[in-house]
């Protein structure tokens, strides 16, 4: 098959930065709306105002508010994780270190720190984003499942699988509420390690 011709892999390449920019753009917004106005109080059409966007560019990054809330670029930094361990590593491992890369990735950036802080105190809050949040989790759980099956020949509805996979999302989402509740004084990766011990050991000392 012939290579495609590099400028439009260039044009692809700057469409989707360009993507990026504007959710960044509209995320940062409505972060900022919603601490001086709170969730309930802030509209979509504030919060495209504040982007310099229209109200139907945000529905269109975003389909409900909730999601501006919730979405973001960890799943592709956690798949790509994933594919990226030894082929041979038990699943917990795998997981585990992949989500320690996503965290050492994608929390580094003390802007990342302040949403995912205000992510999860909004999570706490408002029953809306909780519910959506149950969505968002079932989309990478999806994903997670169709990366491990390819690693562990297992179907990706397979009910074992599927606890598997339930549990360890369960788990980092503990984490980040208690991480948060706590004021972020606790070394993120301690906790997660502390949540993955827990799914290895149970709950033995």
């Amino acid at each position: 098959m012939s290579r495609p011709p590099a400028e439009p892999t260039a044009r692809t390449g700057l469409r989707e930065l360009k993507k990026q920019r504007t959710r960044r753009a509209i995320r940062r917004a409505a972060y900022r709306l919603f601490g001086e106005q709170g969730y309930d109080a802030t509209r979509v059409d504030q919060i495209a105002e504040a982007a310099e966007v229209s109200t139907s560019t945000v529905f269109r990054y975003f389909p409900t508010k909730e999601d501006i809330v919730l979405t973001d670029e960890d799943d592709p930094v956690l798949e790509a994780a994933l594919r990226a361990r030894p082929a041979g590593e038990p699943p917990l491992t795998a997981l585990r270190e992949a989500l320690r890369e996503t965290v050492r990735t994608v929390y580094a950036s003390p802007e990342w720190v302040a949403e995912v802080e205000q992510r999860m105190r909004l999570v706490r809050s408002v029953p809306a984003v909780r519910a959506r949040l149950d969505e968002s989790m079932a989309a990478t759980g999806d994903l997670l499942a169709e990366v491990l099956a390819a690693r562990t020949g297992r179907s990706p509805d397979e009910l074992e699988l599927r606890v598997f996979i339930g549990a360890t999302l369960g788990a980092l989402r503990e984490v980040l509420m208690h991480w948060v509740a706590r004021g972020l004084r606790d070394d993120l990766m301690s906790l997660l390690d502390r949540a993955m011990d827990v799914l290895e050991h149970d709950l033995a000392d």
